[in-house]
């Protein structure tokens, strides 16, 4: 019964880190702002570094299972 709400957190976590590193990476190959106002290596590395972090916590939670 516990399953159901684990595979949604896990599917939404690996779904927005995949997405965001996606999104992150398309930005800097087009040469495109990150984030408006801020420093262009801050943002891609900060944008890289939260993609990276939910994308793992959806494998983790997809681990527990």
């Amino acid at each position: 019964m516990e399953s159901g709400p684990a595979v949604f957190a896990g599917a939404a976590f690996t779904l927005f880190g995949a997405g965001l590193l996606l999104w992150t990476s398309m930005r800097v190959r087009l040469r495109a702002p990150v984030a408006d106002g801020v420093s262009p290596l801050a943002a891609t590395v900060l944008a890289s570094l939260f993609g990276t972090a939910f994308l793992a916590a959806g494998v983790w939670t997809f681990a527990r299972l």
